[in-house]
């Protein structure tokens, strides 16, 4: 395979349409971000109501199947049981999931809010649009952005590991669209191309905060040149980590992810305030599940204005353009999980931990602008990469916890780069489970190089621009993947739970012993009940 990886289109299709999008954006910079601010309000004008309707279908998809009678179906054999621990599940989840995305956007986000309210008519940094800055919040890291995740993971890993088959998002739609060579290579191309913008969307947020963070805190002043230095060491750990396998490299540093996370969290609860933190995330919550239709479908027609298409349709659309990629990596590590804990530990744990990241750090910020008038949300309007950094101006240990955070950021990176290379391979090698190591060098730079290109363009705009429009066709795959996945699991043998047939046995003890016959089976109950009848 590692002298013929180049002859498989799939690789030579989508490699070089990235690669010309380098070329193309690092020779002409400024036409490359007009194009790219022209198809970001084409998308987002004519097709938000798509992205918002495409979502809510997927979550109602979920969860139907979590409680249907195939949520007892293994993610592999009947006997197969779960590969990885589930702290070291749940860590891999963070580290390839959303973990450069939340320490982003965890204080940004309801921060921006706060400045600018989501909600019409609500005065801007008062204790109303915190509220409305924090549910918001929630809507957007919920389980919404997970149930896109979850979709293809499920697909994917159904197909890889229960079906024996490749894995690739083509073979998951042969039930609905046949299995057209041509249309396949398609369709797989397509969806590589899109995972590396949406990868590039997270790379660009995590490389930007380090930067501004790298200016908070150690003076060293945030260019291009800066971004790019940190690019490049980031691209040479990624490498490194990938020599040592998915076994080692991603676990270990996935582990080292969450238990520094977790760290980061506690110490924002117990110096921050406490009360108003928990007091804060009780309201959020029923305010999530309060808001969660109206959020669903929320756009603005008739009183204008581009609030959902800035956040809430970037989001999905963001969320959708790397769901291959993150999907193919959350099947990979939950082997042997049945169909129902995947959907609930997909759909619940990362969202949970996700709302309490941002009622923690968000609700400390907020807290110090309403009540000490710290105006952090000023700062993060005017540079929205300094958010948790301008917020540790206001708290103990702030040259520590901002190396920290600095820390937590880069080896989410790595961790995160480190997974996309291996997906990326996987699926331009017929979704090998072990890809060559030059195929993950090609995908490596590539991704490095399309990111430093975008932040070059335009920053975070084209970061925006490029996932958003990239998300546009795949989101048509994704109602596809519902029908193919139904159809598939309407040809898959039911589960018997050991709790099925003890109730079985239960049954049958009482017909037997209604009918008189303690040792006749339910078809001499039958002949027994039709003789007494005659």
């Amino acid at each position: 395979m590692d002298k013929k990886f180049w002859k498989n289109p799939v690789f030579t299709i989508s490699a070089s349409v990235i690669f010309i999008l380098v070329l193309l954006g690092a020779s002409k910079p400024e036409p490359f971000r007009k194009v790219a601010d022209i198809l970001y309000d084409f998308t987002t004008i004519n097709f938000g109501w798509f992205y918002l309707l495409t979502v809510f279908i997927i979550v109602l998809f979920l969860a139907g199947l979590a409680i249907s009678k195939y949520g007892a179906i293994r993610i592999g054999g009947d006997e197969e049981r779960p590969e990885f621990p589930f702290f070291t599940w749940i860590g891999m989840l963070f580290s390839a999931g959303f973990g450069v995305g939340l320490v982003f956007w965890g204080v940004a986000e309801p921060m921006s809010h706060y400045f600018s309210p989501p909600i019409l008519g609500t005065e801007p940094q008062s204790a109303e649009a915190g509220r409305a800055a924090m549910g918001y919040s929630f809507f957007h890291w919920g389980i919404s952005q997970w149930a896109i995740f979850g979709i293809v993971g499920l697909v994917i890993g159904f197909l890889q590991f229960r079906k024996k088959k490749d894995g690739l998002i083509s073979t998951a739609l042969e039930p609905l669209l046949g299995k057209n060579k041509k249309m396949k290579i398609g369709i797989d191309s397509f969806a590589v191309i899109a995972t590396v913008m949406g990868i590039a969307t997270s790379l660009g947020l995590g490389i930007l905060q380090m930067s501004g963070g790298l200016e908070s805190v150690f003076n060293i002043k945030s260019t291009f040149s800066i971004q790019l230095i940190i690019i490049v060491i980031v691209f040479i750990s990624y490498m490194i980590s990938s020599l040592s396998g998915l076994n080692k490299g991603i676990r270990y540093l996935g582990n080292f992810n969450l238990g520094l996370a977790i760290t980061m969290l506690a110490f924002f609860f117990i110096v921050g305030p406490k009360v108003f933190i928990l007091e804060s995330f009780t309201l959020a919550i029923g305010d999530y599940i309060t808001n969660f239709i109206p959020y669903s479908f929320r756009l603005q027609p008739y009183q204008g204005g581009t609030w959902v298409r800035d956040w809430t349709i970037f989001y999905w659309a963001w969320t959708i353009a790397w769901s291959p990629f993150v999907g193919a990596f959350v099947a990979r590590v939950s082997k042997g999980r049945t169909i129902r804990e995947f959907i609930i530990g997909v759909m619940v744990i990362p969202p949970v931990f996700a709302c309490m990241w941002i009622a923690t750090l968000g609700g400390t910020a907020l807290y110090s602008d309403l009540n000490n008038g710290t105006k952090i949300a000023e700062a993060v309007d005017v540079d929205i990469t300094s958010a948790i950094f301008q917020t540790f101006q206001h708290m103990p240990f702030t040259g520590l916890m901002s190396a920290l955070a600095i820390l937590l950021i880069f080896t989410f990176l790595v961790t995160s780069a480190d997974s996309a290379t291996y997906i990326l391979a996987s699926m331009t090698t017929n979704g090998s489970l072990m890809p060559p190591l030059i195929v993950k060098m090609v995908w490596g730079f590539l991704m490095s190089a399309i990111a430093a290109v975008l932040l070059y363009a335009g920053g975070l705009e084209a970061l925006q621009s490029a996932s958003l429009v990239a998300a546009l066709p795949f989101t048509v795959l994704l109602l596809l993947l519902i029908f193919g996945m139904t159809k598939l699991l309407k040809k898959e043998p039911i589960t018997v739970r050991p709790s099925d047939i003890q109730n079985f046995e239960q049954v049958e003890r009482h017909v037997k012993k209604k009918a008189g016959k303690d040792k006749s089976s339910p078809s001499s109950n039958w002949k027994y009940r039709k003789k007494k009848d005659k």
